[in-house]
């Protein structure tokens, strides 16, 4: 099969040596083992093999996984449970975790898609890899055609590590460059036309039909997962967002001032756009991180979690 242009997602690392996956996904043009390939042109291109005997070898998968060919994007996996773990291996969740910039949803979807062997969606650094095309191809943000035929163009591979996740654009690892101010300025700019936020939702849609994914975005339980199991909106006070994105970007005075200023408008612009504003689905549990550590919300997004596993 032709090396066409794709999103490949890789299975996002376990917590521990007692979630190891066990689940092998390749490309249908494989260079390895570990990631599961959606075509950007909505042909979806993806072998999945389940090794049931946890000391197969990575190879004898492979070889088995040539002869199959799935019709949709499937994504899986299954953890070895040590006796004292309680997670439910039989069923595997979509979990949709939406809110505004610097509300923390990127680190708690990590970690949580990382202790549930879940594979972590990061919808946000898809937008981003594609404002970074427009940039580089010296694109206009409000050229709704010329942007979406990039998007089609693009091939775009997530990567998560214990870290959190790694972006690849066409190839070259742009994790860094796509949280720089002008990418993430033109992303919001980029992610404002209805042409290209369907085509996102469409490939988000494919990536995640299958469960045992984090998706986390602005419109996951609105959108792109209505029927998600468990829809989270992580907010918090905008000083208090403004203050950890400061911290994050270790910046300070009137650079300070200024990414304060590019969050507002980020805010505004993220709220008020006609397609997919950001906001909280009816049935969202909204969280309020402003008073919380990290720890603290981490904790109620598994309660939610476990809640919904043995129902």
């Amino acid at each position: 099969m032709s090396n066409t242009s794709g999103i490949i997602v890789k299975p996002s690392p376990a917590a521990s040596s007692s979630h190891r996956v066990c689940s092998v996904f390749v490309d249908c043009c494989p260079s390895g083992v570990g990631g599961a390939r959606a075509d950007l042109n909505g042909r979806v291109g993806t072998t999945a093999v389940e090794a049931e005997d946890r000391r197969e070898s990575g190879t004898a998968a492979l070889k088995r996984c040539s002869t199959q060919n799935l019709s949709r994007l499937r994504v899986q996996s299954r953890s070895m449970i040590g006796p004292s773990e309680q997670i439910h291996s039989q069923r595997k969740l979509i979990i949709a975790i939406d809110g505004p910039a610097g509300a923390g949803k990127s680190t708690i979807a990590s970690r949580l898609a990382r202790k549930l062997g879940y594979v972590n969606l990061e919808s946000g650094a898809m937008y981003r890899a594609l404002a970074l095309k427009a940039i580089a191809q010296d694109a206009s943000f409000d050229d709704e055609a010329t942007l979406l035929k990039l998007a089609q163009s693009s091939r775009i591979q997530l990567e998560p590590t214990l870290g959190g996740n790694r972006t690849l654009l066409d190839g070259k690892d742009v994790s860094a460059r796509i949280r720089e101010r002008d990418v993430t300025e033109a992303a919001s700019r980029v992610s404002v036309h209805p042409a290209v936020r369907e085509w996102m939702v469409a490939r988000q849609k494919e990536m995640g039909a299958g469960g045992g994914v984090v998706m986390e975005g602005r419109d996951i339980g609105t959108k792109v997962f209505p029927d998600a199991d468990v829809k989270i909106f992580l907010d918090a006070d905008p000083v208090v967002r403004e203050q950890r994105r400061m911290e994050q970007q270790k910046i300070m005075g009137d650079v300070a001032a200024s990414v304060a200023a590019d969050l507002r408008e980020r805010d505004h612009r993220d709220r008020t756009r006609a397609a997919s504003p950001l906001q909280a689905a009816e049935d969202a549990v909204v969280i309020d991180s402003t008073n919380l550590g990290e720890d603290e919300v981490l904790a109620r997004v598994e309660k939610l979690v476990t809640e919904k596993l043995n129902q």
